[in-house]
Formats: structure tokens, sequence, C-alpha cells
């Protein structure tokens, strides 16, 4: 694609929500309408912004652009908390998003137009979370973009809510009460009665605000011109039709170019080291085990974890983050790292693609966010499931039961995930070819799905064209 010099240019201003897994896949979305020559203002929250530029070691300053044939600036906007308010009370920061968001993002596309006159910002890409800025949007010139991080699924689900609401299936706290389990579709997997998107079992205050910010997004994002998911139709057909106006663009991967690094949108420092180790492994020998971002564990669940993995007698690379432990740092069982000795690698964080991408790389113990699904299912890497709330249960049922790719680690009666069943569950997939087989067979559809002709490059170009009328 080429753009035409002379004539003012497309110019995208890209909004996630402040967690790392809505971050992440914008990014690469942004990526991906910068390679074809457009330029990005990616905005974040100060703070989120900050942990983005600590963790890019080439960057300095507020607006960079970490790598010109990117088109790729980093900028950020307040948050609107006053210094009194909790940092860490994360309901506290929707509501103050809520508020002060439009009035920052109107600032800063003013500050930009102004600058930059030839290139002002056209098109605003915001997460589905954040829909209530595309009038901000339109106020300003620019065309409303929604953009959906997790599945057709968990999307489909937040727009039928005023629906299930309506009909008595939804009580006003979210909770279903007409059946134990919720279907869309007899395609699509049905949604137990406790692990909705928005549940929260013996948290009702809690579940409410979640489910109000669904119920929030179903009546806003009609509002954007384009609606992009991070999906591919082919491994969710049904969940797609649901939402007609949904065009699949995913899934959205990396690829690597060690000459030119694409910025890290990682909380957390990588830690490249467990690359070299993994080169020490043989092919297909290594349990990599990460739980994303959020999960939290007891010191009982992750001692048992650490017994479960020593016990398998197989190579392990675990991504333990400092926060892992209840919100603490974990304590691990005595002399369990002297006994795992180089079998055993334990890092903070890990280059999670670099990772399922490498030879040595078996299998994936995952909490099944939809980033990490689509990560290890891209690259044909099967699962040991292992999730922790959210959309990770639908996104099991998909793995376990619909792609047949993985298996589930489960908890007993005391909710605990036993060293035995860990254990079990790693040897039963090293004896199970059905399941690799299914996963490089998972890794070709993704690949057609996203490359030169397929269903989601389609789509994406179909998207960028409109960019550049």
């Amino acid at each position: 694609m080429e753009i035409i010099k002379g004539k003012k240019q497309p110019h995208v201003l890209a909004v996630p929500f402040p967690a790392q897994g809505h971050v992440k896949p914008l990014m690469k979305l942004s990526r991906q309408i910068a390679k074809r020559g457009i330029k990005v203002t990616f905005v974040n929250i100060q703070c989120i912004h900050e942990k983005i530029v600590a963790n890019n070691k080439n960057m300095s300053g507020d607006n960079i652009n970490h790598n010109e044939e990117d088109n790729i600036i980093l900028a950020s906007i307040p948050d609107g908390r006053s210094p009194e308010d909790d940092p860490n009370d994360t309901f506290k920061l929707l509501e103050s998003l809520r508020h002060s968001t439009p009035g920052f993002v109107t600032e800063l596309i003013e500050k930009i137009n102004i600058s930059n006159p030839d290139q002002k910002i056209s098109c605003l890409v915001a997460d589905i979370t954040m829909a209530w800025i595309f009038e901000t949007a339109e106020k300003m010139g620019a065309v409303p973009v929604a953009f959906s991080p997790p599945s057709a699924a968990a999307f489909a689900l937040v727009l039928h809510t005023p629906k299930l609401l309506q009909q008595g299936f939804l009580d006003a706290n979210g909770s279903v009460t007409k059946s134990e389990t919720i279907s869309l579709s007899e395609n699509v997997p049905t949604w137990q009665k406790n692990e909705l998107t928005w549940s929260f079992s013996g948290d009702l205050q809690t579940q409410k605000i979640f489910f109000d910010c669904s119920k929030r997004i179903s009546e806003t994002v009609n509002q954007a011109t384009w609606l992009l998911s991070n999906t591919c139709y082919e491994i969710e057909p049904s969940a797609c039709d649901l939402s007609p106006n949904l065009l699949s663009i995913g899934p959205l991967l990396e690829s690597p170019n060690p000459k030119s690094p694409p910025i890290s949108c990682n909380f957390y420092s990588e830690d490249e080291s467990c690359l070299a180790w993994l080169d020490s492994k043989p092919p297909g020998s290594v349990v990599y085990v990460s739980f994303g971002s959020l999960a939290v564990f007891s010191q009982q669940q992750l001692d048992e974890l650490a017994f479960g993995l020593e016990n398998s007698g197989r190579a392990f690379l675990w991504v333990v983050r400092s926060d892992l432990a209840n919100g603490s740092r974990a304590v691990y069982p005595d002399g369990f790292l002297d006994r795992v000795g180089e079998v055993g690698k334990v890092v903070e964080w890990a280059p999670q693609e670099r990772v399922l991408s490498h030879t040595s790389t078996a299998c994936f113990v995952s909490h099944c966010g939809w980033n990490s699904t689509m990560e290890g299912a891209g690259n044909g890497v099967p699962f040991l499931c292992w999730p922790y709330f959210s959309d990770q249960y639908h996104n099991q049922s998909y793995i376990c039961d619909e792609w047949e790719i993985g298996l589930r680690i489960e908890p007993g009666e005391n909710g605990i995930r036993t060293r035995d069943e860990i254990r079990g569950k790693i040897d039963k997939m090293f004896c199970d070819d059905r399941l690799k087989k299914n996963a490089v067979k998972m890794k070709e559809v993704c690949a057609e799905s996203v490359g030169e002709g397929g269903s989601s490059y389609k789509n994406l170009e179909m998207f960028i064209n409109h960019l550049v009328e």
C-alpha cells in the first residue's frame, strides 16, 4: 500500500484499556497498521506508559518513535485520579476513566492536530471497554473504531446481555436465574452459571461492577463505524456469526525481527535468559507454565504446583511474577530450586511468543486468557488448562472440547489442584499424540487465515484501505 505524498495523511489514535491483556493486542494491531505507512499514536494512562517505557531499554521520554519504520509514537494522558486515591483500587480507576478520559483525549487530539495539520487524527481505535469515548471521536472528526481483545464468543455474550436481562435469564447483578448454563448457539460452548465473563462467585459487589461495564459496552459499541476482533473466523465461525458486524483480523501474532525488535508492551521486564536455556533442551521436552498478569494463588496452591512440576520429571519453564502469591512474593518449598537444578527454570516474565514458537516447548500450562490462547494456538502448542476468572473458563471449553488441543487440570473439592493431578495431566499430555496433531492443525488454520488471501488478512486489508481513502 502506498501513501501518496503531498496529500493529507491518515493518523490513528489507539486507546487501550489499562490492563496487560488489553494493551498488548491493540499494540499488535497498531503495528499492523503502521507497517502500511500509517502513523499511529498509542495512548496509555501515565502509570501504564511509564511501565512500557521502562521495559523498552532504548526509550526515554514521553513521546518516542521507537523505530521510524514502525510509525508508532507513544503518548500518555492522566488517569484522572487524585493523589489521595488508592493506586490499586481498580474500581476507582474505572470510575475515574469514564469521567476524565473524554476530556484528556480531546486535549491530546487538539494538540496533535494543531502541531501537525497535514496529519490530523483521522481515526480513533479504542478498546471495547472504552467505547464511551466514541462520542469524543465523532466530535473531533475522527472515525470511531472498536477493538475487541477477547474471543468472538465473549464479545457476543456481552452484546446479548440486554436480551438475557429482558428474558429473565440474568438478574441485575449478572447472576444466572433460569438455568445452570447460558447458551447463545448450538455450536458455541455454553457458559456455566459461575463462569460468565463478569462472574465473581461470592463477591456480588465486584460482579455487579463488571456486569454494569459489560452492559455499557453493549449500549455504546454500536457507535463504532468498524468493529475489529482478535480472532479468526475459521476457529469461531458460529460465534462470529452472532455478531454480523464483527471483522475478525486475528490471531494477532508477532513476526520475529531481531534487527528491529518491536515495542514491548509488557508491564514486567522480560527475562530473555530463558531462550538460551530452551536452546539447551531437546525438541518437544519443556513444559511452559505461565498464568498471565492478573492471576494470584495461595501459598498452598503454589507449593502443589511446584511439587507437581518437580515430580513430573520433565523440564519446565515457570513464570513466577513477584506478586503471584496472593499479591506477595512466592516462597518455594524447602530445597525446591536446588533439587530441580537445570531441569527447571524460573523467571519473573518471559518473552512468551518466542517461548511458544521454540522447538523445545512441548505444552503450555495456561490460565487461558485469550491472548495466551491465540499465541499458543497460533504456534501449534497444546494446553494444560488452569483458568482463573472471567472469559478464561469459556476459552478452556474451546481448547478442550471444541478444538481438542488441551486438557483440564481439575481442582479438588477444596479448590486446590494437587501435585498428583498436575503430574498426571503432564504425563497424559506427553502420551497423547492426538493433542499435538490437533494443535499443529490449528496452527495451520490460523496461519492460513492471516496469510495473504486468508479471511483475517482480507478483513484487515479492507479496514486499512478505508483508512487511506
